[in-house]
């Protein structure tokens, strides 16, 4: 669009239609006026240029630029994806595990679509959580626990278990216990939102919190852990979220994994 302003603009200096086209051929007829107009034009269209395309101005709930992101977080990107993961599993998302700090807002969200049971599990104290959160817990809802450890939960209690924001925190010796616990877990998937490498992921006040700063891993990393705790891809989820993400122009600022439960 800014292309288009740009080039219709020489057209009117060109054809000597444009208000100011004697000062822009002129410097004698120059004037702070014109100047401080290009300037406000300028601005315009840089302002134009932030705001197209999605509708949305860019750094929306992530500051994202030329592929960077600081400050974000993988639990946001899951609220921000439930759309494309309800085209990706259908009925799969009635019954649905969310696993990952602040998992109270996903667990909030989740309870707002229909026909959708959710239940949460927070890896980490929620001391200074909300009233909203403490009500869930206190229901039972969501849980306060160590995923280092075995979840409170039978084989295949849920249909989906999605996990966000933790598993950049573990070490592969924890990794290999909790993997295969989430797997567990679920009867028709597990989708795992990841940080990308080089992403900064927990300030050092938090630090405590997490225990460790976040580990990112890349793609490849990631595929051969599945490998080695046999775990596989699921294809078909793998595309229909694609799909479904496509259309609305939709690219989560995290890694998505789409994963098989063991049968």
């Amino acid at each position: 669009m800014s292309r288009r302003q740009v080039s219709s603009t020489r057209r009117f200096v060109d054809s000597g239609n444009f208000p100011f086209a004697g000062a822009l051929h002129s410097k004698s007829r120059s004037s702070p006026i014109l100047s401080i107009g290009l300037v406000v034009v300028g601005a315009i269209l840089l302002i134009g240029y932030a705001y197209s395309g999605s509708g949305k101005f860019r750094g929306e709930a992530v500051s994202r630029i030329e592929g960077k992101v600081c400050d974000y977080s993988c639990t946001l990107e899951v609220q921000r994806a439930i759309p494309y993961l309800k085209k990706a599993y259908g009925d799969s998302m009635h019954k649905v595990l969310h696993v990952g700090p602040d998992t109270c807002s996903v667990v909030s969200k989740l309870l707002k679509e229909e026909e959708t049971e959710a239940w949460g599990v927070e890896p980490y104290d929620i001391e200074d959580a909300e009233a909203n959160c403490k009500s869930l817990v206190r229901k039972g809802i969501v849980r306060v626990a160590d995923i280092k450890f075995p979840l409170p939960y039978r084989p295949k209690s849920f249909s989906l278990v999605i996990v966000s924001d933790a598993l950049d925190y573990l070490s592969p010796k924890y990794l290999n216990k909790t993997l295969p616990e989430l797997a567990r877990v679920a009867s028709d998937g597990l989708v795992i939102f990841a940080g990308y490498p080089g992403h900064q992921r927990a300030k050092v006040a938090e630090l405590s919190k997490f225990g460790r700063p976040a580990k990112m891993r890349s793609s490849s990393w990631w595929i051969r852990f599945f490998v080695q705790t046999s775990l596989e891809e699921n294809e078909a989820a793998i595309k229909k979220f694609e799909q479904a993400a496509s259309k609305k122009s939709f690219q989560s600022a995290c890694q998505v994994f789409h994963l098989n439960p063991y049968h």
